[in-house]
């Protein structure tokens, strides 16, 4: 495993550092479902996780046999994602990159990226980020991007309304020529939060395929 990207003194880089630094562990480890659900079927390749956290996600796609590039912008999250990765017997298959994604963007060409919940309370070009993103996508790949449809008791974001699945696809402006939404879908499921609570949610979820 490694890591590599640019040093940040951005307000967002040490709001997501100190929510990571100050807690010895934020998310369960395991897989996200709208993730778990999405890739079943797919050939493994080369994966790219936006957001990547402390590693749930991109543990499960290397276990799957995907090769990934886990992307955060807290060194602190990283160091988890290359524990995380090591303990599941898959650290070779488990890159990290340190980047704000106002900012900079990994290298690359990738079969599936995955931008789960890349929501920040700070002001952020997500359209911007996402055609970045299937930008990256080699032919055939698979952008696959979930958001909160439905507020949480313990999430800090609420919108009203949430943008619907194809807001988020028509706004990112892409050549339909190049471009397709495979997915456009708000499934609900039950969720728990980081002190244990549970609540049904609603996700929003779009897939785009590059043709």
């Amino acid at each position: 495993m490694s890591e590599h990207g640019t040093p940040m003194t951005s307000e967002a880089a040490h709001f997501w550092e100190e929510r990571y630094a100050t807690r010895p562990k934020v998310w369960s480890g395991r897989a996200n479902p709208p993730l778990a659900a999405a890739i079943a079927g797919l050939k493994p390749g080369r994966a790219l996780d936006l957001g990547a956290g402390e590693g749930g996600d991109a543990v499960h796609l290397a276990a799957l046999g995907w090769h990934v590039t886990a992307v955060d912008i807290s060194p602190t999250a990283l160091e988890r994602v290359r524990e995380h990765a090591a303990d599941a017997g898959v650290g070779g298959r488990v890159v990290t990159e340190r980047h704000d994604l106002a900012v900079s963007f990994p290298d690359g060409e990738f079969d599936l990226v995955a931008a789960l919940y890349l929501q920040t309370p700070f002001v952020f070009p997500r359209d911007e980020v996402l055609r970045r993103a299937a930008g990256a996508l080699a032919p055939g790949g698979t952008l696959l991007v979930v958001e909160h449809g439905s507020d949480r008791p313990w999430g800090w974001n609420r919108e009203d309304p949430y943008p619907t699945p194809r807001e988020i696809f028509d706004g990112l402006d892409l050549d339909p020529a190049v471009f397709e939404a495979a997915r456009l879908d708000t499934p609900s499921r039950e969720a728990s939060g980081p002190d244990g609570e549970t609540a049904v949610v609603t996700d929003t979820v779009v897939a785009v395929r590059r043709r």
